[in-house]
């Protein structure tokens, strides 16, 4: 009995090798064989390292390029401070304050050191494609999140400029914002171009501004004092259309 036993387990490992050994040879190869051939989804899903030291440097360019910008733009709003004093727009006044201490913490952002090459925008293939001033553009996730959020930070600060104004009874205007001038709050230089980022930031802001300044809520909706524009208006506003 002890002997049959002892053959039985045998047989059982040697079985329980066996398979072992045939997943292994499923799902890798020895090392003298050439691995299998990424199929055509891979490769089309893969974004070349060529273009991938393109976007980074792309990238950095950008940023550095917006640090600059940003840094011109906190030296106008000491001008403009001065300016609303003068029209005693309280009310106005104190929104660009709280505007100017945004910006400073996004360059505060900005100057911490990145490694752009390590991005993921920077391998992530384009999913996404937009018209712009009359021209198509293509971006990834990442792109579109951005431009997602452009609307919406365009939208939150028109809306708080154009209560602003309602609240100190002064004419509307949301073009004398000097939020609506600048138009990259929230832009760190990264995944889409300024223009681009600008031009869908003021969409926003002109719908938030006018809900602000007619206390009403046509185009957003506000939660724990923050605004933010309606899901089916950014959809509209944005157009983007899904090429994967």
């Amino acid at each position: 009995m002890k002997r049959i036993l002892i053959l039985s387990t045998s047989v059982a490992m040697l079985v329980a090798a066996g398979s072992t050994a045939l997943h292994a040879q499923g799902r890798g190869r020895g090392r003298g064989e050439k691995p299998d051939k990424p199929n055509k989804e891979e490769q089309r899903d893969r974004v070349s390292a060529e273009e991938q030291q393109r976007r980074a440097q792309e990238e950095q360019r950008r940023a550095a390029a917006y640090q600059q910008r940003l840094d011109q733009q906190l030296r106008v709003l000491q001008q403009q401070n001065a300016q609303l004093e003068q029209q005693k727009r309280a009310a106005q006044l104190r929104e660009q304050q709280q505007y100017a201490i945004r910006l400073q913490q996004q360059r505060q952002r900005l100057q911490a050191a990145r490694d752009y090459s390590r991005d993921p925008y920077v391998s992530a293939p384009h999913t996404f494609r937009y018209t712009f001033a009359g021209n198509t553009r293509q971006t990834n996730q990442y792109g579109a999140d951005l431009l997602r959020q452009a609307v919406n930070d365009g939208y939150q600060q028109g809306y708080l400029a154009g209560r602003a104004d309602h609240q100190d009874h002064w004419r509307a205007s949301y073009q004398n914002s000097q939020a609506y001038r600048d138009a990259d709050y929230g832009y760190t230089g990264n995944y889409i171009d300024e223009a681009d980022y600008s031009y869908y930031f003021r969409q926003g802001f002109r719908r938030g501004y006018d809900d602000g300044y007619n206390t009403r809520l046509q185009y957003g909706t506000t939660s724990g004092g923050s605004a933010s524009i309606l899901s089916n208006v950014l959809t509209a506003i944005l157009g983007l259309v899904p090429i994967r």
